[in-house]
């Protein structure tokens, strides 16, 4: 597949993957949320000039779309579930693996799941980051998310890096 496959599992109790076994050629659409966070008006320079301005919401995702199919397969579901630990635990000092926990323990929890395999066919980055307003209000909002809202930091280097206000 030219854009690559994504690789998951879900619990066997989802219904959603028995969709998925019914209905092979049927489009799937997988969002991956990133930062996001209210934005109050009461940042924006607009208010103090004008008063006309409204609250919104900021947001960045990503949309793949593409086909999926299910797998059960014992082997592969192992291979999956093995590469998803690692790739979460790789940067830990002390990385937990599959392999720590006794084998009878895995299989068994691999039959409580089942396998999907999308082929992505688009990838679609989408944002809204402020972008829209005059730069006053851009670096009222990023500086209303630092100051004002626990964990926004990731949007309010959104709304620097894409407003312009970061030197780029």
């Amino acid at each position: 597949a030219p854009n690559g496959k994504l690789r998951a599992h879900v619990a066997k109790a989802n219904p959603h993957w028995r969709l998925i076994a019914d209905n092979p050629a049927s489009p799937v659409l997988i969002v991956f949320q990133g930062a996001d966070a209210y934005v109050t008006p009461s940042w924006y320079e607009t208010k103090r000039e004008t008063g006309k301005v409204v609250p919104t919401w900021n947001y960045a995702i990503v949309q793949v779309r593409g086909t999926a199919k299910v797998i059960d397969d014992q082997e592969w579901l192992a291979r999956q579930i093995a590469d998803l630990t690692a790739s979460q635990e790789g940067s830990r000092q002390a990385p937990w693996a599959v392999t720590d926990a006794p084998p009878p323990f895995i299989q068994s929890q691999i039959k409580g799941i089942i396998g999907l395999e999308i082929e992505i066919s688009e990838i679609h980055g989408k944002w809204k980051v402020s972008q829209n307003r005059p730069v006053a209000d851009r670096a009222g909002v990023a500086q209303g998310l630092e100051n004002e809202v626990a964990n926004a930091s990731d949007m309010a280097r959104l709304v620097r890096s894409y407003g312009g206000l970061d030197g780029n």
